[in-house]
């Protein structure tokens, strides 16, 4: 009882209440709309689903440039600044406005090509292709709108945006899943973050001044090049690693099956179910140490923290929830997704590699090392790719976890190398 008040009493877990309701909501809704999914769609359309997720993921980082972050910390920098504040809103909606029409005008003049690869050949969705186009202006926007809220200091009303989208997408996916089933699924992944817009609005409109977002008198390049800094690590996360899930779910589905992807998908569903609170823990808490740690000793006394206290944690937490598979599965999904149970073991021994990764793999923006970061992060991928190739027609669907867990666990090492060498580089110095 000592060790857990002494917990209950350390900053790292003292987040507010406000933030932590907004975590659980999220969670809470992801559960929802899974549970809903898996009874309408079933394992083969979660499959059509997960790729389809992974592809937003990809498309919403490239509309925005991957600029949240440096968003964030210009609007900080100029929030007291009237001229210079809307200087970089203008640059930074005028670039988004320049790429979202050229994705949007990819995505309607392929959009045959993108359903064959997202969905398969014998497919017929590419209406959701052309609602995520019509769709992407509104989705771009509300994202770096959230960013400038965020930037002005307006946290509060930053959570209650994530609220009140968390309960717009809960509520849409219902809706269209009940009466479309697989079709309003896929639907539901794009119209939620375009109404989120509305919302985003409400909460800005007296702070900022749209029509001057897109004033080309404003536009500044020496802000763009400065901001692309912050875009290129962005643009390498989560651009490549949702293609390469795509590309590897796609084998799944032409070697065992679009059942069995749908398996995979809803075990990686439930690994980012526990893995919020990790990212939570992580952004709030860690990343701001990090970035203020100007010593060796400093940064090793952040991950000596995060190694001493949330890792044991979170392994209990996935030896509890390993226990209780058999149980949490049909609770979550549905009976049709027993299968997964299997998947539990190599999952988990890969995230847990993946929790003990992230710490090492905050530092890489803490401090700015964006070659060593894309060298990891191409390492990283292609050794999931090569694995799951040489692992899967073995092992099947297991196969695949085994090899997450493989360049999981590769990844970590990597990383140890990688900051030991840092370390030793600047002692000798």
């Amino acid at each position: 009882m000592k060790f857990f008040r002494l917990i209950r009493r350390l900053p790292l877990f003292k987040i507010t209440s406000l933030n932590s309701l907004s975590v659980l909501v999220k969670i809470g809704v992801g559960v929802v709309s899974s549970k809903v999914m898996a009874v309408f769609v079933g394992p083969s359309g979660l499959a059509l689903v997960g790729n389809f997720r992974n592809f937003i993921t990809s498309i919403e980082t490239v509309s925005t440039l991957g600029l949240q972050n440096g968003v964030v910390k210009y609007v900080v920098d100029a929030k007291d600044d009237a001229p210079a504040l809307q200087k970089v809103l203008a640059t930074v909606f005028i670039s988004l406005a320049v790429m979202v029409v050229l994705l949007s005008a990819g995505l309607l003049l392929f959009a045959h090509f993108w359903s064959d690869w997202l969905f398969g050949p014998a497919s017929d969705y590419q209406a959701v292709i052309l609602a995520l186009a019509l769709a992407l202006p509104w989705y771009a926007a509300s994202i770096l709108l959230v960013s400038v809220l965020n930037g002005l200091g307006q946290f509060k009303q930053v959570i209650r945006v994530n609220l009140w989208g968390n309960l717009i997408g809960l509520l849409t996916s219902l809706l269209l899943v009940w009466q479309y089933k697989t079709y309003g699924a896929l639907l539901s992944l794009v119209l939620p973050p375009a109404l989120l817009f509305v919302v985003v609005v409400y909460y800005l409109h007296t702070k900022i001044q749209f029509a001057q977002l897109l004033t080309w008198r404003l536009f500044d390049k020496k802000i763009l090049r400065q901001l692309a800094s912050f875009s290129l690590m962005a643009l390498v996360a989560t651009v490549l690693g949702p293609l390469v899930y795509v590309q590897i779910r796609n084998l799944v589905i032409t070697q065992l099956g679009t059942v069995q992807a749908g398996y995979w998908e809803a075990m990686t569903r439930i690994s980012s179910y526990y893995f919020m609170f990790v990212a939570t823990l992580l952004s709030v808490y860690f990343l701001p140490k990090l970035s203020q740690a100007k010593t060796n000793k400093a940064t090793q006394h952040v991950f000596f923290a995060y190694y001493k206290l949330v890792l044991p944690l979170f392994v209990l937490g996935l030896f509890i929830l390993y226990l209780g598979r058999n149980f949490w599965v049909p609770l979550l999904f549905s009976k049709a997704f027993v299968p997964v149970t299997d998947l539990f073991f190599w999952q988990m021994v890969g995230d847990v590699f993946k929790a003990a990764s992230l710490i090492l793999g905050y530092q890489f923006f803490a401090k700015k090392m964006t070659v060593a970061f894309i060298f990891c992060e191409l390492a990283s991928l292609g050794a999931f790719y090569i694995c799951t190739l040489i692992c899967m027609p073995r092992y099947q669907l297991q196969g695949v976890v085994m090899a997450q867990a493989m360049a999981s666990a590769g990844y970590f090492f990597l990383l140890v190398g990688v900051f030991c060498n840092q370390l030793l580089a600047q002692e000798n110095k």
